[in-house]
């Protein structure tokens, strides 16, 4: 009789992984015809695309990480850490200089590899008794997200810093489990990797560097690892995980003469003008994307037009007609920020700050938050920044509330898992907080610069789905 019942539970331990691998191989399947449709429809090859490409070009075929010129001369530059650089040369060392199509099935591949990360990672803070419910989850919420699926068709860092973020997020709850060497070690490289793709991807490391370290007294005390082993560990992956950092910092002291670890604030060289008063102007009054698009990226060296201004960045006539006239003058100098104009908006900006100090250091700040939050992430898409504008474009309002309502259904899952307190919820939490206090210090927003935080909210969602399943066939079975 007990042999029976052990041969049923292995028959039904059996059916359950043969439904969780068809249930997965179905989920990567569709994320993969989604992401390969999006390289399809949607390829974005332009822009910093074109930047990052012309550094990889520069280091594959000349050893230098410079930008060519029209003439193709090199200059040697600092305004991007090379991390996404690299691995664009690796990719075009393998399939051809310029092959972007290549670079794209690259990361689509290494996305769906994240998700998978993201849902062992789910599996094991989730308890035994629904892990595998939340790892399924997770997978289906990570591999059909639209946010982040787009991305994978623009060659841009934002996709490989999600796959150093869930790997990290992986290795840390391996290692905790099991104390070995290629835990580690991948734990090192995902940090290190996400640092060296942009400047607040240190965050990451910042926040998961403590949880790990935190949780290593119950990992020394379940495992009965040596603590010397540890150390030992620890020290070498700190080594690995510092040492591009100070190859670079050493390379930008001997070609520019400054101390550089990541790389400037406002992606210049230091022979180039940061135009402090115009970026302090702009903290007074810009609040969303389209503000962004029209008027930030466009200056220095693109138009600016005053008529696109919203009525928040005057407080009075006389402030409009100054900043008309700046504006004037700034495009009759060849569209050209010079020291006397930038001045100028320093003086508007501290005009405005001293009216209302709480707008400026509060309101501003929460609403440009609120922004990269909340917005319908339709910026990969042909959509007009006017999307709300329903007489203009019927159907492209309704889609972009379509996006407006799937955005909200991630945060709120992403809530409920929290309130469910899984083991790391405390980090996640931290991680999300302070990468949102991060983007508060902007001057113009982009919803891409939440993008990070959905490897938290996949896994949170999942476990929150996993519950909520539990509790249905609980109440059911009762």
């Amino acid at each position: 009789m007990e042999a029976r019942n052990d041969s049923q539970l292995n028959v039904g331990a059996g059916v359950g992984r043969l439904r969780w691998r068809v249930g997965a191989g179905l989920a990567l399947a569709c994320g993969a015809a989604l992401r390969l449709w999006m390289m399809k429809a949607i390829p974005q090859v332009e822009g910093d695309t074109l930047l990052y490409g012309n550094l990889a070009k520069s280091l594959l075929l000349h050893g230098r990480f410079a930008l060519a010129d029209g003439s193709g001369v090199l200059h040697e530059t600092l305004i991007r850490l090379p991390g996404y650089s690299l691995f664009l040369a690796g990719c075009f060392g393998l399939f051809g200089v310029g092959n972007y199509n290549a670079v794209i099935l690259v990361q689509i591949a290494m996305d769906l590899a994240g998700c998978v990360l993201l849902a062992g990672f789910a599996e094991r803070i989730a308890g035994e008794r629904m892990g595998r419910a939340a790892a399924q989850a997770t997978l289906w919420l990570a591999a059909l997200c639209p946010f982040t699926a787009s991305y994978t068709a623009a060659p841009l860092t934002e996709t490989a810093t999600l796959f150093a973020i869930a790997l990290a997020l992986w290795a840390m709850s391996q290692f905790h489990a099991r104390p070995a060497w290629v835990y580690a070690l991948a734990f090192a490289f995902a940090v290190s990797f996400a640092a060296m793709l942009r400047p607040d991807g240190a965050l990451v490391g910042a926040v998961l560097v403590s949880g790990l370290v935190l949780g290593l007294p119950s990992t020394i005390r379940d495992s009965a690892a040596p603590v010397k082993r540890l150390l030992r560990m620890g020290v070498v992956c700190a080594l690995l995980a510092v040492l591009p950092f100070a190859v670079w910092a050493v390379r930008n002291w001997r070609v520019f003469h400054v101390f550089e670890p990541l790389a400037p604030r406002y992606a210049n060289n230091p022979d180039e003008p940061v135009n402090p008063g115009w970026q302090r102007w702009m903290k007074t009054w810009c609040l969303d994307f389209v503000s962004t698009d029209e008027i930030y990226w466009n200056v220095p060296d693109g138009p600016f037009d005053v008529s696109q201004l919203p009525a928040r960045a005057f407080d009075t006539p006389a402030q409009r007609a100054e900043t008309e006239a700046l504006a004037a003058a700034y495009n009759d100098n060849g569209q050209d920020l010079s020291p006397a104009i930038d001045a100028g908006f320093a003086r508007l900006a501290d005009e405005r700050v001293k009216a209302d100090p709480l707008r400026f250091y509060v309101w501003l700040p929460l609403g440009r938050m609120a922004d990269m939050w909340l917005r319908p992430r339709v910026e990969n898409l042909n959509i007009d920044l006017d999307w709300w504008v329903y007489a203009h474009h019927n159907d492209e309002t309704i889609f972009s509330w379509s996006y407006v309502a799937l955005n909200a259904l991630y945060l709120l899952l992403g809530l409920m898992g929290l309130c469910l307190r899984p083991k790391y919820w405390k980090w996640m939490l931290l991680y999300l907080v302070l990468r949102s206090v991060l983007l508060m210090t902007l001057e113009a927003p982009e919803a891409r610069y939440t993008l990070e935080c959905f490897p938290m909210l996949f896994v949170l969602g999942g476990v929150a789905i996993a519950s909520a399943v539990k509790r249905f066939v609980a109440k059911r079975s009762a």
